[in-house]
C-alpha cells in the first residue's frame, strides 16, 4: 500500500445477497471474486466485487441479532453501512478518533492484517473502517479480505472506476469536517479529496451514505441493463443496494 489514505472497500447491506449482488454484476459487468468466511462469525454472509482498486462489497446477515440486521430494520435498508479506507497506520487513526470523542466498534487483529472500526453512531453516516496489510506496498497486492489475487479478477470493459462516495447530512459541512478531522485528510467545503476517491458531502433530510458514482464506458448501455434488471431509472442515476447508483462517461 501506499503512505497515502484511499478508499479501500465500499460495504453495502441488503436483506439477502441475491438479487442485488447478481444485479450489481450484471449491470455494472463486475465479477464476483471472493466470498470471504471470515464475515460468517458475525453472522453475515458476503461477496466482493472489484471496482479497479476498490472493493465493493455486499452482505447479508443469515442469523437474528446482527449489527447489520438492526442497520437494515432501522433504516429500512436505505444506505451504504460501510466506508472502509487503506492507511499506513490504523492504530494511529484509532488514537485519533478516541482523542476527538469517536468510539471504536471493534478491532480486527489477524496479522497481516489489523483493521480498526469506528462506531457508526459517531462517525455519523456510516461505519468509517481503517485498514493496513503488513509487507503490502502495492496496491494490487496481498489483501486478505478479498482473497488470493483478487486483482486478476478486476474488469474494466463497462465500469472504469468508482470515483465518487456520496453522505447526505442535514448539515453537510459539518459532516464534511467531522470526517476530514477522523479520516485526518482535509475538506474543501463539502468535499474530502482522497487519492483514488472523492468524498461529497450533500444536503438531504437525513445522514446517511445515499449514493456512489461509477464511471463507465457506456452510460446509456448501463442504465439501460439497470432498466432491464427492473431498477427505475431517474436521470443519470438508479437505485440498488440501499444507494443510488450515479452513472458518468
Amino acid at each position: 500500500m501506499t503512505d497515502a489514505t484511499r478508499m479501500r472497500q465500499i460495504c453495502l447491506v441488503a436483506p439477502h445477497l441475491e438479487p442485488v449482488v447478481g444485479d450489481i454484476a450484471a449491470i455494472m459487468g463486475l465479477t464476483v471474486r471472493y466470498r470471504d468466511p471470515n464475515v460468517a462469525r458475525y453472522g453475515l454472509e458476503n461477496a466482493l466485487l472489484p471496482v479497479d482498486t476498490i472493493l465493493l462489497e455486499v452482505v447479508a446477515p443469515f442469523r437474528e441479532g446482527t449489527a447489520a440486521g438492526r442497520f437494515i430494520d432501522k433504516t429500512g435498508g436505505r444506505g451504504g453501512y460501510m466506508a472502509i479506507l487503506s492507511c499506513p497506520d490504523p492504530r494511529e487513526r484509532q488514537k485519533n478518533a478516541e482523542a476527538i470523542g469517536v468510539r471504536i466498534s471493534h478491532v480486527i487483529d489477524r496479522p497481516p492484517y489489523l483493521g480498526v472500526q469506528l462506531h457508526p453512531r459517531d462517525c455519523r453516516a456510516a461505519f468509517i473502517e481503517f485498514n493496513h496489510t503488513a509487507d503490502s506496498d502495492n496496491i494490487r497486492g496481498a489483501y486478505p479480505p478479498a482473497g488470493p489475487d483478487w486483482d486478476k479478477s478486476i474488469r474494466d470493459d463497462v465500469t472504469t472506476a468508482l470515483t465518487e462516495v456520496i453522505l447526505t447530512s442535514p448539515d453537510p459541512r459539518g459532516l464534511a469536517d467531522h470526517w476530514s478531522r477522523i479520516i485526518g485528510a482535509p475538506a474543501t467545503g463539502t468535499e474530502i479529496v482522497l487519492v483514488n476517491c472523492r468524498i461529497r458531502c450533500v444536503e438531504g433530510d437525513s445522514e446517511i451514505m445515499s449514493g456512489l458514482t461509477f464511471r463507465v464506458r457506456d452510460p446509456a448501455a448501463v442504465l439501460r441493463a439497470a432498466q432491464e434488471r427492473g431498477h427505475a431509472v431517474t436521470g443519470s442515476s438508479f437505485g440498488l443496494g440501499g444507494v443510488d447508483f450515479r452513472i458518468t462517461a
